[in-house]
Formats: C-alpha cells, sequence, structure tokens
C-alpha cells in the first residue's frame, strides 16, 4: 500500500530546483498538460506542480492539481526513476475528468519512453 502513496519524500517544493528543473530538463506537451524531466541527485521519483491563475480561478486550479497528484500516486510506473518532473496545467484548460486527465498523461509519458 506503500507504493501508492504519495510522501513529502516524492515532492518538489524548493523554488530553487523548480527554476533548475526548468532550465536543466527535457520539455514534452500535449494539448493541456506540459511536462519538464529532469535528473535528481535523492534517487527516487518527485513531482512538482504548477497550475498558474490563468488556468482559473481556485476552485479549478485545486481540482487540477488533484488530479495530476492522485495520477502520480496511481501510476508511478510510469514516471522515470532517479528523475523529478513537473507537470504544468496550461491556461484555459477546460473541466477534465480524470478518466480524461489520465489517458492524455498516460499519452505524454510513454512517448518519452
Amino acid at each position: 500500500m506503500k507504493e501508492q502513496s504519495y510522501r513529502k519524500t516524492e515532492r518538489i517544493t524548493n523554488k530553487s530546483r523548480f527554476k533548475i528543473i526548468y532550465n536543466q530538463g527535457v520539455w514534452r506537451s500535449s494539448r493541456h498538460f506540459t511536462t519538464v524531466t529532469c535528473v535528481n541527485t535523492q534517487g527516487g521519483k518527485r513531482l512538482g506542480i504548477t497550475v498558474t491563475k490563468k488556468t482559473g480561478n481556485a476552485a479549478i486550479r485545486n481540482r487540477i492539481k488533484r488530479l495530476i497528484r492522485e495520477f502520480f500516486r496511481r501510476n508511478k510506473g510510469l514516471f522515470p526513476d532517479e528523475h523529478d518532473v513537473v507537470i504544468m496545467a496550461k491556461r484555459h484548460m477546460p473541466p477534465l475528468t480524470y478518466r480524461q486527465a489520465c489517458n492524455e498523461l498516460t499519452e505524454l509519458f510513454t512517448q518519452e519512453k
């Protein structure tokens, strides 16, 4: 059951680390999401989420973040080992169901390999 959790050690919270990932990472994009993947020194998979105010109001932004966290929690096998991944939601994103977000993100991560 622990492999389906989302622990503090799996989160990217440091602003300077986000900048490093943006500068050194590999960018991929889909219709509603953009991902940036970069090697980390911690040895585990880590997730960062960026949802700007241009995406929508607080309720919409929080829903998008919940969808992304749930996707990470259930699909850790798709994320590369020893990498930091930042998932960004694009602006003016329509309300997505979990299945729609999951399909799009799965396609984005299987495209990387």
